[in-house]
C-alpha cells in the first residue's frame, strides 16, 4: 500500500475519535461530543456524519487496499 495522505490520516483520526466516544458512551454513559457541542445541535449532527463518513471511506478506499497487498505477496517455493 502506498503511504497514506492527508484524507486517509483524517478518515483514521475521525474514526478512532468516534470510537473512543462509543466507548465511553458504552462504559460510563458519557457522550463527549453531546457534553462539547450540545444534544443533537448542527455541529455535533456534523461531528457524527464526519465519523460515519469517515469509516465508510476507511471500509471503501482502505482496506480493499490493504487485502490486495497482502494477496500481492508472493507464495513460499514448495
Amino acid at each position: 500500500m502506498s503511504k497514506l495522505n492527508w484524507l486517509d490520516w483524517l478518515c483514521f483520526i475521525l474514526v478512532i475519535v468516534g470510537g473512543l466516544n462509543w466507548l465511553l458512551v458504552g462504559a460510563f454513559s458519557f457522550d463527549l461530543v453531546k457534553a462539547i457541542f450540545g444534544d443533537m445541535t448542527t455541529i455535533a449532527r456534523i461531528v457524527y456524519i464526519l465519523v460515519g463518513v469517515a469509516a465508510l471511506y476507511i471500509l471503501l478506499f482502505i482496506l480493499p487496499k490493504l487485502g490486495k497487498r497482502k494477496a500481492a505477496a508472493p507464495a513460499p517455493a514448495a
